[in-house]
């Protein structure tokens, strides 16, 4: 059986789930690396508009797996510390490809999030959690640094710097009601409705244009990166020059508020 599984559960979603429930979905290297490799696989696709990332059974990513990392390729004839760095590298290209995707990903959290997971999490554009999701920054719990994979630049980002430094200083668990009380996720849902919920999200985006949602995707991830406002405003605007100027959008869109239909973007 894969670790990872693709579906077309709807038209233009894709569905990438992983797929080892024993392990809560954990993060060895059997499972990342096939991760990263249909990451940069449904990219390419240009069939499908939008992603939904979740995890098979009771949770969403349990973070590093302590038992049975798998397998590192190419790594023979290298020290620890290069197989180290080697190792890193392979967990944090999947937060990275995440980002990268054309395509708006969507979170289905649909249990715990721990360590890594609640990175993996973090990578995703938007996320959804069931009633069962917690996050957890693990790694503090594990006599470790909590920063990993990300975190501590995804996290504050999200929710605020105090919110981040108390729930990565402390390693305490984040359940749902609270991720969205403080806008880790957009909303929580019954368990059973977890998947709708976010096909419907990817519903409402594939009815826009193609090239729009992909700038704003863009735009609103180099945001984080922004030097300044005004350096991210230039950003902004040439963004919309772009799609205003060589597309035919905005027009379409008129159109069809006076015609009160839908409107078709062909971008």
């Amino acid at each position: 059986m894969p670790y990872v599984l693709v579906d077309k559960p709807r038209p233009h979603v894709c569905l990438i789930t992983l797929n080892r429930p024993e392990r809560m979905n954990a993060m060895a290297f059997d499972v990342m690396i096939p991760l990263r490799e249909t990451i940069e696989r449904v990219s390419l696709d240009n069939d499908t508009r939008v992603v939904v990332l979740t995890g098979a059974g009771d949770g969403f990513c349990s973070g590093a797996d302590l038992e049975d990392p798998g397998t590192l390729p190419n790594v023979d004839g290298l020290t620890l510390t290069s197989i180290a760095r080697r190792a890193l590298e392979v967990l944090d290209d999947v937060v990275l490809a995440l980002r990268k995707m054309h395509q708006p990903v969507v979170a289905a959290v649909n249990g715990p999030a721990i360590g890594g997971g609640f990175c993996l999490s973090l990578a995703a554009d938007v996320r959804l959690a069931s009633e069962r999701a917690l996050f957890r920054a693990a790694g503090i719990n594990n006599g470790l640094t909590a920063s990993e994979l990300g975190i501590s630049y995804l996290l504050p980002r999200a929710i605020g710097s105090s919110r981040a430094f108390d729930i990565m200083l402390t390693g305490r668990d984040v359940d749902a009601h609270e991720a969205e009380r403080i806008g880790l996720v957009s909303s929580v849902v019954p368990g059973d409705a977890l998947l709708d919920a976010c096909y419907g999200v990817a519903e409402r985006i594939i009815g826009y244009s193609r090239v729009g949602i992909e700038v704003t995707k863009r735009m609103l991830w180099a945001s984080l990166d922004a030097s300044s406002l005004t350096a991210h405003m230039d950003h902004e605007g040439i963004g919309q020059l772009y799609v205003r100027l060589t597309t035919e959008n905005f027009e379409e869109a008129v159109r069809a508020r006076k015609e009160k239909r839908a409107p078709v973007y062909e971008d």
